[in-house]
């Protein structure tokens, strides 16, 4: 970590480990799913300490406050003292998970791809069947 004042907040994801790449980091930002302080953003848009940030991932949105910056990625230890994670955002994403766990999600079925071998033999069995 450096004692920079501000940095561009597709760079400082990237540091802080929430994409793997700052290209990833600066199309979520292009898709609207980062505010800076409540307002939407553009990659170049500069960060400081002390700035909320929300971040929406997979369903899960966090709220995080900026405590330090830094221009290089380190290991996730270092990467998770560059934030702090506000504690509605802490409750909400825990009801969230809680609730996901105990709720059928019909779409699962269908994220699998092309059905196998076994599968096709399956459904040619019930087809015959009925």
């Amino acid at each position: 970590m450096s004692t920079l004042e501000k940095l561009r907040i597709d760079k400082w994801l990237w540091a802080a480990r929430f994409y793997k790449t700052r290209s990833l980091a600066a199309d979520e930002i292009g898709k609207g799913r980062v505010l800076i302080n409540g307002q939407l953003c553009k990659p170049a848009r500069e960060v400081k300490v002390g700035d909320s940030v929300i971040i929406r991932q997979t369903q899960m949105e966090r709220e995080v406050e900026v405590k330090a910056l830094s221009s290089v990625r380190g290991p996730a230890p270092v990467a998770q003292t560059l934030y702090e994670e506000t504690a509605e955002s802490i409750t909400k994403r825990e009801t969230e998970r809680e609730r996901r766990r105990f709720v059928y999600e019909p779409a699962d079925d269908y994220t699998k791809g092309r059905p196998t071998k076994k599968d096709r033999r399956e459904l040619e069995h019930w087809r015959r069947v009925f």
